[in-house]
């Protein structure tokens, strides 16, 4: 017991100041894609081709990436011989419709707060229950991350419960197997009125890697109704939180 105690205090806080202070990122964190619509002036098409989930198109008059189907690999910006696409250290990723994670010139428009009725109902407390829909358990455990001393999700009176019965909305991760569906329409309907529904990684956004194949339904919002999309293959843990703090108005 001495042992562990003298340890904890060397240890000194370990939990993260966010978001109060800025997060400490990875060297390689690979953060929003940025398109310099003025240096793709080659007509190479590599970035379009090589893309694995094709969440790059041409339009009119720039690259449109889609973040709901994008891996995140960065195989574009190693592709693309004028540097026109890079990628940012922007952790800031979530939003409220999939249109708004289209990237072209524009800024992207972040996730806002949920309105004032139910944000009130669950701003002090929100229990989820987490639903992996035939994930590769990549997302689950950037998911499950957000319980540790690290990160602390409890003190943003933010838990994950056991029972949907218990939950105040679900968190979903995996593409939504066939064998998950019949699973996750239970569970979205076991969870008592008014209920979220935050779908977490490309996966659970658009299918991932996996989409159009005919095993997986191309992401939850195929089956139930979604109020939040965290983009990410998988997703930071800070990614997702700050999705879900801007989704109770915690942060603006």
């Amino acid at each position: 017991m001495i042992k562990a105690l003298l340890a904890r205090l060397q240890q000194k806080h370990r939990t993260i100041s966010f978001p109060k202070a800025k997060p400490e990122l990875p060297e390689r964190f690979c953060g929003r894609p940025v398109i310099d619509s003025a240096k793709c002036t080659i007509d190479c098409n590599l970035c379009v081709d090589n893309c694995p989930t094709d969440a790059i198109k041409k339009g009119s008059d720039s690259l449109i990436i889609d973040l709901g189907r994008c891996l995140f690999c960065a195989q574009c910006a190693q592709d693309c011989p004028a540097n026109a696409i890079t990628f940012n250290r922007d952790y800031r990723l979530a939003a409220r419709s999939k249109n708004n994670l289209i990237l072209s010139r524009q800024e992207m428009k972040l996730a806002v707060a949920l309105d004032k009725k139910i944000k009130s109902i669950f701003r002090r407390s929100l229990k989820l229950r987490q639903v992996s829909a035939g994930g590769c358990n990549a997302c689950e455990a950037d998911t499950n991350v957000l319980s540790t001393v690290v990160f602390d999700l409890g003190r943003f009176g933010i838990q994950f419960v056991a029972s949907p019965r218990h939950a105040d909305g679900l968190l979903i991760t995996g593409p939504v197997t066939e064998n998950m569906q019949l699973a996750l329409k239970k569970t979205y309907d076991a969870v008592p009125d008014p209920k979220i529904v935050i779908a977490v990684g490309a996966c659970a956004i658009t299918g991932g890697p996996y989409i159009n194949l005919p095993q997986v339904h191309n992401g939850a919002d195929k089956i139930i109704p979604v109020d939040l999309y965290i983009p990410g293959c998988p997703p930071h843990p800070l990614t997702i939180l700050d999705g879900l703090l801007r989704l109770l108005g915690k942060l603006k």
